[in-house]
């Protein structure tokens, strides 16, 4: 009936989960790389407003989208499709410029 700790090393530790997780080097490192693609989405973001507002005006004169503004676009959405699968741990394959290729913008 002694609750005193026997000593015993073969009981784990109950924070020894958590903190062999905060320790994890691979976690760190891909804290790093979620910043690195968290710019890219920011540029990303920027360049699919430049591409709708280029496309509404071409659209406006025209009548018609330009086509390969249009897969630029179509690229830029897979791309960013990428990046958020990243951010939010549904795949390890980081997003170009570091795994991945640029995304094409005809179906694979």
């Amino acid at each position: 009936m002694n609750d005193l700790p026997t000593g015993d090393s073969s009981q784990p530790e109950p924070n020894r989960p958590l903190e062999e997780h905060v320790k994890s080097r691979s976690t760190w490192v891909r804290l790093v790389f979620m910043i690195a693609v968290g710019l890219c989405y920011a540029v990303a973001r920027l360049a699919v407003a430049f591409v709708v507002v280029v496309l509404f005006f071409y659209v406006l004169f025209t009548g018609q989208p330009h086509p390969r503004l249009k897969e630029l676009g179509l690229s830029l959405a897979r791309y960013v499709y990428q990046i958020v699968e990243y951010l939010t741990f549904n795949t390890e394959i980081r997003p170009f410029p570091f795994d991945a290729d640029w995304p094409s913008a005809r179906s694979q």
